[in-house]
């Protein structure tokens, strides 16, 4: 699923400033969606691509190498992982609604933009602090460019698709890691 909203192709760098220059495209992301005048149905695609890419890249290389290096706990990890997968889950509610304008609309982005900024807000300060202190610039460089290329090659693969929120959020639920609705 393509999207004509620029997010970025970093190929390198410390990993913690990649994922905070991610941290930030987000908060652009729900401003765009909270603006009317905007091409809503296009930033909810962009928003879907960066946020699965972003937690996925994390999750799978991100949160296992800084658990290695004692640099967070298992439950900082874990807690990561609800986070991500409540923000799938808020995600898909607004993927799902086929207008773009309305009360609707503007209850699940406001939903959306309620579980996203929480989730940035905490692993700024339980994740991405001690990253910074635990891991050496060089390891920290090393995960970047993993993360980089797997964030790139997921965005490319069209990971932000209804159907794989869909299923993300269905496993979620499956695992226990979301209630079932």
């Amino acid at each position: 699923m393509a999207t004509p909203i620029d997010l970025g192709r970093p190929v390198s760098g410390d990993v913690v400033e990649l994922i905070l220059n991610d941290h930030r495209l987000f908060e652009t992301l729900l401003r765009d969606l909270r603006d009317a005048s905007s091409d809503r149905d296009a930033v909810r695609r962009a928003f879907a691509q960066l946020h699965v890419a972003h937690a996925l890249a994390e999750e799978e290389h991100v949160y296992p190498r800084l658990r290695r290096r004692e640099a967070i706990g298992e439950h900082e990890a874990e807690h990561g992982e609800e986070e991500h997968a409540e923000g799938n889950e808020a995600l898909l509610a607004v993927l799902e609604l086929e207008a773009t304008e309305g009360e609707e609309f503007d209850d699940a982005v406001e939903e959306l933009a309620t579980t996203i900024n929480h989730h940035l807000t905490e692993e700024e300060l339980t994740i991405l602090n001690p990253a910074r202190e635990e891991v050496s610039e060089r390891e920290r460089n090393e995960l970047g460019q993993t993360f980089a290329t797997a964030r790139n090659q997921l965005i490319e693969d069209g990971c932000g698709s209804l159907e794989h929120v869909r299923q993300l959020v269905a496993d979620a639920r499956e695992r226990g890691v979301l209630e079932s609705s």
